[in-house]
């Protein structure tokens, strides 16, 4: 009967370091999916301001990347 109880504590022990590894598995996970989800909202809004910048509005016409009239 040792055999068989030796062979039970491993299981449960296995299954304890099993259920840690998990739980700290879903806690990188959750923390990832934290900051891709800021990364993505940080990504809309440079988008956003590349494209306000990337047109110069002059008389009602878009134009891209023009020369200032300095140059």
């Amino acid at each position: 009967m040792t055999d068989i109880m030796n062979e039970l504590i491993e299981l449960q022990t296995r299954l304890a370091y099993q259920e840690d590894t998990i739980q700290r598995l879903n806690d990188v996970i959750t923390q990832q999916d934290a900051t891709i989800l800021q990364l993505q909202q940080q990504m809309r809004l440079l988008a956003k301001r590349v494209e306000e910048f990337s047109f110069v509005r002059e008389g009602g016409e878009e134009t891209l990347n023009e020369r200032p009239p300095h140059y």
